[in-house]
C-alpha cells in the first residue's frame, strides 16, 4: 500500500502562485508515475499534469506554460508549481501515483485532496 499526503493548497488572488506538494510513503519501490488531477464543483475529475520516474512530463492544455510538475525521487515527493492562477483553476487538487509492472498498472493510489481557490 501507498499513502499520499498533499499540502500547499489555499486561497490566492488571480495572477498569484501556489506550490502543491505530495509525499508518498509505504510500498514505493515500483516503477511509477505521479501526477496531479483536479475536480471542480459539478465537474468530472481531470488530469492536470503527470511525470514519470525520470523527467517525462505531460500537461493539460489549460495549464501549459503556467504550471510545472517536478519530483524528488529521494523524497518520494511530487510538486506542482502553479503560476498565473486563474479563477477557473479553482478546484480540489488530488495527488495520484500509479505503479507499473510489465506495462500494466498494478497500483493506483490517491491522496485526500487539497483545496485551491483563486479569487478574481
Amino acid at each position: 500500500q501507498v499513502q499520499l499526503v498533499e499540502s500547499g493548497g489555499g486561497l490566492v488572488q488571480a495572477g498569484g502562485s501556489l506550490r502543491l506538494s505530495c509525499a508518498a510513503s509505504g510500498s514505493t519501490f515500483s516503477i511509477n508515475t505521479m501526477g496531479w488531477y483536479r475536480q471542480a464543483p459539478g465537474k468530472q475529475r481531470e488530469r492536470v499534469a503527470t511525470i514519470s520516474g525520470g523527467t517525462n512530463t505531460n500537461y493539460a492544455d489549460s495549464v501549459k506554460g503556467r504550471f510545472t510538475i517536478s519530483r524528488d525521487n529521494a523524497k518520494n515527493t511530487v510538486y506542482l508549481q502553479m503560476n498565473n492562477l486563474k479563477p477557473e483553476d479553482t478546484a480540489v487538487y488530488y495527488c495520484n501515483r500509479k505503479h507499473y509492472s510489465g506495462g500494466v498498472i498494478t497500483g493506483d493510489y490517491w491522496g485526500q485532496g487539497t483545496q485551491v481557490t483563486v479569487s478574481s
